[in-house]
């Protein structure tokens, strides 16, 4: 596939404001339960990987996804957080949970 419109092309940079999907599929999954439905924004790319819910099905991981660290607000994440508001939880999210 071309540059661009393969999954392993980072659709996002530092920055962006992204939402984790709010899906609950089964299986082996990588993004945290609490996390899902929530936004935040793109802190880094962290590279490109194979994906892990395919790899952890003996399957082959392909097409590779970008891994993302994605910050979120914990005041946003976490109802009722008395901590300091500007508090914040990091988490490496892959590509085809953001939108």
């Amino acid at each position: 596939m071309k540059s661009g419109s393969a999954p392993d092309f980072p659709r996002f940079k530092p920055g962006d404001v992204v939402r984790v999907r709010k899906a609950y599929p089964l299986g082996h999954i990588r993004t945290p339960f609490y996390i899902r439905g929530h936004s935040g924004v793109i802190e880094r790319i962290c590279g490109t990987f194979g994906n892990p819910e395919e790899l952890a099905q003996q399957r082959s991981g392909e097409p590779k996804q970008p891994l993302y660290r994605v910050r979120f607000q914990q005041k946003d994440v976490w109802p009722g957080y008395k901590g300091n508001p500007g508090d914040v939880l990091e988490v490496e999210i892959f590509q085809h949970w953001l939108e």
